[in-house]
């Protein structure tokens, strides 16, 4: 009896091991390959958007794939595949190698110079105030927040903001602003308002179909407040200064801002980069990234492609090498109207 017990407690063992060890993923080319088009497939959100066909990529790159190849000639396959979204937010991430698409920017003007504003507007009186540069232009303040991902502290904005209170507007310089923080452009939008605003709408994608999404969700901007005695926020005009190379957060910040009844977006259309995304580890470790919501203006236009200024206008050249940057004084004339 005493040995019967023993061996059924073996196979009960054996069986538990059986059941719960699942086989390990395939890492050949081809799986992994089908396991990055499958993941995009599943959570990409702009293919009716951009019109972009899937299943007609993948019959184009799965004859590129065979499991003699090395990791680099899988890498840029799946690379490439994915170049075909159009997507700043999509990339493959290895040990080796990162794949990117900078053609949101590379193919415009770059509509900015720093070194031409250093040089001839601010020499030595701008101001270091937490993560803006700041100028006074005596009846219009300029500040420059170069990146999302700098924090916004509550006392600069009131230093700044403050600062400015009586000055006919406020021009908000994010040109060359790849994005960041999505916390950040609520901290610095909330300070332009008085009353609630309904400044877009998202949607994510939630099913395996091309047009699963969940229902569109308002995101409402609410006004700053504190418990402060002094409650700093500046509601007259405002400039937002924005180029080809405003992508991700500043995207949404322009929108935002776009929707406000007292900012005006001056300069290029923003890059865009209207999708959050969603991660994927592949079985080889690879990291996949695609865009998996949708983020649309209240007139329902949708942001991925870019947000349109109000007031077109490119950086002449000539002008530049005169010190002049056509974009500002364009900005510095709305305001003083």
């Amino acid at each position: 009896m005493k040995y019967i017990t023993i061996i059924i407690l073996i196979l009960t063992l054996s069986s538990c091991e059986l059941l719960f060890t699942e086989p390990k993923p395939s890492t050949t080319p081809t799986a992994i390959f089908e396991e990055a088009w499958t993941f995009a497939d599943r959570e990409y959100s702009f293919f009716e958007f951009k019109n972009i066909d899937w299943d007609s990529i993948y019959t184009v790159y799965k004859p590129l794939i065979n499991d003699e190849m090395t990791s680099e000639e899988l890498f840029d396959v799946i690379a490439d595949m994915m170049y075909e979204l159009k997507d700043g937010h999509v990339n493959l991430r290895s040990s080796f190698d990162r794949s990117r698409n900078w053609s949101w920017f590379l193919d415009y003007p770059a509509n900015f110079d720093y070194d031409l504003l250093e040089r001839n507007y601010f020499r030595e009186n701008q101001q270091f105030v937490g993560s803006f540069v700041v100028y006074d232009f005596g009846d219009v303040g300029y500040m420059r927040y170069s990146s999302f991902s700098n924090s916004i502290s509550k006392s600069a904005l009131d230093y700044i903001l403050k600062k400015f209170e009586f000055h006919k507007g406020i021009i908000i310089d994010v040109r060359d602003n790849g994005g960041g923080l999505i916390s950040n452009i609520d901290r610095l939008a909330e300070r332009f308002i008085d009353e609630e605003v309904l400044v877009a709408r998202d949607q994510y994608k939630n099913g395996t179909g091309e047009n699963d999404f969940s229902p569109l969700r308002d995101i409402v901007l609410s006004p700053y407040e504190s418990d402060d005695e002094e409650l700093i926020r500046f509601t007259g005009k405002v400039a937002v200064l924005t180029s080809r190379s405003c992508y991700s957060a500043t995207n949404f910040f322009a929108a935002y801002m776009k929707a406000l009844p007292n900012a005006t977006l001056i300069g290029d259309w923003t890059g865009g980069g209207g999708g959050a995304p969603s991660f994927t580890e592949l079985a080889n470790g690879w990291i996949l990234r695609v865009s998996n919501t949708a983020t649309l203006m209240p007139d329902g236009f949708n942001i991925e492609g870019g947000v349109p200024v109000d007031i077109a206008e490119d950086m002449d050249e000539t002008a530049a090498q005169n010190g002049f940057d056509t974009i500002l004084e364009t900005a510095l004339f709305f305001l003083k109207q």
